[in-house]
């Protein structure tokens, strides 16, 4: 029986770091945009939505009112995730490269 040897060359690593590759620049104008068009529409929505909850409340319906008040809370947190999105990935990430 012959028994093979294997040597480890080293250990694999990496680094994201989107400017080695062409067009790094762009996609982070890209997300940049992005976000700030979604920061915009929840904006929007969540006027959208007060203006529906303050009439809701003031006519008694029940219905807009209450759609109101959610779509209010729904702006409000995704403004929050697309504000904390890149330190919830980072966090991610960084929890993920601490794993051997």
């Amino acid at each position: 029986m012959m028994l093979v040897s294997v040597k480890l060359l080293g250990a694999v690593g990496g680094r994201p770091d989107p400017s080695q590759l062409p067009g790094g620049q762009v996609l982070q104008n890209l997300t940049n945009g992005v976000m700030g068009w979604a920061l915009v529409l929840a904006l929007v929505a969540m006027i959208v939505s007060a203006v529906a909850w303050a009439l809701g409340s003031n006519s008694n319906n029940y219905q807009y009112s209450v759609a109101g008040r959610r779509g209010v809370v729904i702006s409000g947190l995704a403004a929050l995730l697309i504000g904390a999105a890149p330190a919830i990935i980072n966090f991610f990430f960084d929890t993920g490269t601490t794993v051997s």
